[in-house]
């Protein structure tokens, strides 16, 4: 078998509503979802093991638990990952489910059927959407995945260098029976995608705010920088995302943002249709 690399964008909450809760605790959420040209990249070859190299590398632990190393259990075994980190860890940017998924793409050309849907949700509720790695309106538990078609747009991505606990989060809510989005409409040029952006919300912001305080500087810093046409938290945090228009501009704002922070982590990339 051939080494196969896959790499593994960063995953985007562009707004994300929790509207409900399962009687076995799972959240139901309704999120528009896209992907950034940032991300990590996997190598999947014959052996065993998992190997993790990167800017990142050292605040990931390598455990029997490392999404990477249960894709390729699900997978049947038989390769050695290496992962090269580049995405903060426990970030609200799915770096972990989009490790998992390259994982599952990569050993599917080595000749491996893909898990179904179920076996691919039981991985984390994250993974099926990355699998797809493409814009989407996922809803459910994650298992809903509604393709949408987005314009083309560019994204500043930044993390003050907080890991945020995902299930403090949710235990951290107000309220779980919030209205869901409403119907997509078409977007004609990513002006109207951040309009429309701008009247939703991410429904974790308040929540993961009060317990990671600095989140909200984040945002403001984003929302400061020339061109940014909405700014907003991803997923449970701590990454939050501005919104441009041209790479030139969002380039220039990483730039300015990570000169004025050099603590924290940035990244500008281009939206993934």
């Amino acid at each position: 078998m051939a080494t196969e690399t896959e790499f593994a964008p960063a995953k985007v909450n562009l707004c994300l509503h929790v509207i409900g809760r399962r009687g076995d605790g799972y959240h139901l959420l309704d999120s528009l979802v896209a992907f950034a040209d940032v991300g990590d990249r996997v190598a999947v070859a014959p052996g065993e093991g998992l190997l993790v190299t990167g800017p990142q590398a050292a605040a990931l632990p390598v455990g029997d638990d490392n999404l990477c190393l249960r894709a390729v259990r699900a997978m049947g075994g038989g390769v050695r990952v290496t992962l090269d980190k580049v995405l903060p860890v426990s970030s609200g940017i799915g770096g972990g489910s989009a490790d998992a998924a390259a994982v599952l793409r990569a050993r599917a050309r080595m000749g491996r059927p893909l898990p179904d849907a179920a076996a691919g949700l039981a991985l984390g509720a994250d993974v099926p959407v990355c699998l797809a790695g493409r814009a989407v309106r996922m809803t459910g538990v994650g298992e809903g995945l509604a393709p949408v078609r987005l314009p083309e747009a560019w994204l500043v991505l930044a993390n003050p260098g907080l890991a945020v606990a995902t299930p403090e989060v949710f235990r951290a809510l107000a309220r779980r029976d919030n209205a869901p989005m409403p119907a997509l409409p078409r977007l004609h040029g990513v002006a109207e995608l951040a309009a429309f952006v701008a009247m939703q919300r991410n429904a974790l912001e308040p929540a993961a705010t009060a317990l990671a305080p600095a989140i909200a500087e984040v945002r403001a810093a984003l929302t400061a920088q020339p061109g940014c046409l909405v700014a907003r938290m991803s997923g449970s945090g701590a990454t939050c995302f501005g919104l441009f228009a041209d790479g030139l501009t969002a380039a220039t704002a990483a730039r300015a943002l990570q000169a004025a922070r050099p603590g924290w982590w940035v990244a500008a990339g281009r939206m993934l249709s």
